[in-house]
C-alpha cells in the first residue's frame, strides 16, 4: 500500500461493517490506524538493509511473526486481517475484494498512558518502575537462551554505521558534535577488543536471550499493570541479545528524560531478581551498551530529520550525542 491508499482506507474504509474514521500514526516501517476501538498496524513496502517488506507475502509473514512474538508480553494483539480493495472500496477484514495488504489487529490503548508522554510531565513514580523491573527480570529469565557467536565485525560495523550522519550533524550542530562522532567510533572499537573475552563469556554463560529488542518508553503504556509492545520481529539479531543490551536501553531512555535516580531504582531491583551481573566488567559492559544505545537513537532522529526536514528531530539528535559523550566519559580504558 503507500501514503494515499492508506488515507483511503483510515477514511472511507471499513473494518467488517463498521467505518474506521481513524487517524494515522507513522514510523520508517509502518502505519498505524487508530479508531476508537482497534489499533491496525499494516507494514510499508520497503526494502532496507536489517529488514525486507517489500512484498505481501513477506508483510504477511512478519506480521504473524509479530503476533506471535509480541504475545509473548501483552493481549492486546489480537490477530491478523487482511486488507482488501473492490471498486474503489477499503475494508480490513472477511469481503470480496481482492487482498491488497495484511495487518496487525490490536487493542487501542490510551495514548495518554504511553509512558514517554508520561515521562515528559514527570509523572512517572517509583512504584510504576519497580512493577516494571519485576515484570522485565520475571521476562527475561524465561526467555529462551541464544548460543549464537559474538561476531565482532558485525558489533562494530552497526557502531560505526553513526558515520552515516555525521554529514548532517556537522552541518546543523558543528565541528564539535561531528568530533564526539569520530571518538566515540574510536572508543567504541577500542573498547569491543579489550572486552571481547567477556561478551563471548556471556554468551556461554546464558544472558543472550529472545528477548524484546527494542524495549524504551514509547513501547510501554502505563497501565497498573504496564502493558509492553511492539517488539522487533523483522531482524533477529536485534531481539536475541544479551539481557544487559535490553535493560541498558530502557536505563538510557529514562536517562535521556533527566531520570537518573528511576533507572537507578529500576537496575538495582532488577539485578536483585535476576544476577546478569557477575563481575565488575559487567557494570562496564552495561554503560557501554547504554553508549551503543544512545548512538542509535542519535541515528534514528539524524535519519528522520534528513527525511522531514524538522529541526527538532535535531535537537533530539543532539541531545543523544551529548548523552552518548557522557557514557563514554564514564569508561576508562
Amino acid at each position: 500500500m503507500n501514503d494515499l491508499e492508506i488515507s483511503l482506507l483510515a477514511k472511507t474504509g471499513h473494518y467488517h461493517d463498521d467505518p474506521l474514521d481513524g487517524q494515522i500514526e507513522e514510523t520508517h516501517i509502518s502505519w498505524v490506524i487508530l479508531t476508537r476501538e482497534f489499533a491496525f498496524k499494516i507494514k510499508k513496502p520497503v526494502r532496507l538493509s536489517f529488514l525486507d517488506f517489500s512484498k505481501p507475502g513477506l508483510r504477511k509473514k512478519f506480521c504473524e511473526k509479530e503476533l506471535l512474538l509480541n504475545r509473548r508480553f501483552s493481549q492486546i494483539y489480537l490477530d491478523i486481517t487482511p486488507i482488501r480493495e473492490e471498486d474503489g472500496n477499503w475494508v480490513i477484514g472477511d469481503g470480496k475484494g481482492r487482498i491488497i495488504d495484511y495487518a496487525v489487529r490490536m487493542k487501542r490503548m490510551k495514548t495518554e498512558k504511553r509512558m514517554d508522554k508520561v515521562l515528559k510531565k514527570g509523572d512517572v513514580g517509583t512504584r510504576q518502575i519497580l512493577t516494571l523491573s519485576q515484570q522485565i527480570s520475571r521476562f527475561h529469565q524465561k526467555a529462551q537462551i541464544i548460543k549464537r557467536p559474538f561476531n565482532l565485525n558485525e558489533v562494530s560495523d552497526t557502531f560505526d554505521d553513526l558515520k552515516s550522519i555525521q554529514p548532517i550533524v556537522l552541518k546543523e550542530l558543528g565541528e564539535e558534535f561531528s568530533a564526539i562522532i569520530d571518538e566515540a567510533i574510536l572508543f567504541s572499537n577500542a573498547f569491543l577488543s579489550l572486552h571481547i573475552k567477556r561478551f563471548r563469556e556471556r554468551i556461554l554463560l546464558g544472558f543472550q536471550r529472545d528477548v524484546h529488542g527494542d524495549l524504551h518508553s514509547g513501547n510501554i503504556f502505563l497501565y497498573r499493570q504496564p502493558v509492553i509492545f511492539d517488539c522487533i520481529e523483522f531482524n533477529d539479531h536485534y531481539r536475541q541479545i544479551d539481557v544487559l543490551s535490553e535493560i541498558a536501553f530502557f536505563c538510557m531512555d529514562l536517562e535521556f528524560y533527566g531520570q537518573y535516580s528511576l533507572a537507578e531504582i529500576f537496575i538495582n531491583q532488577y539485578a536483585d531478581l535476576f544476577s546478569c551481573f557477575q563481575t565488575a566488567e559487567d557494570n562496564v559492559l552495561f554503560i557501554y551498551y547504554k553508549l551503543a544505545r544512545a548512538n542509535v537513537r542519535a541515528k534514528v532522529h539524524a535519519l528522520s530529520a534528513i527525511e522531514s526536514g524538522e529541526k527538532y528531530e535535531m535537537e533530539i539528535t543532539r541531545k543523544y550525542l551529548l548523552l552518548m559523550n557522557e557514557y563514554r566519559r564514564q569508561i576508562i580504558l
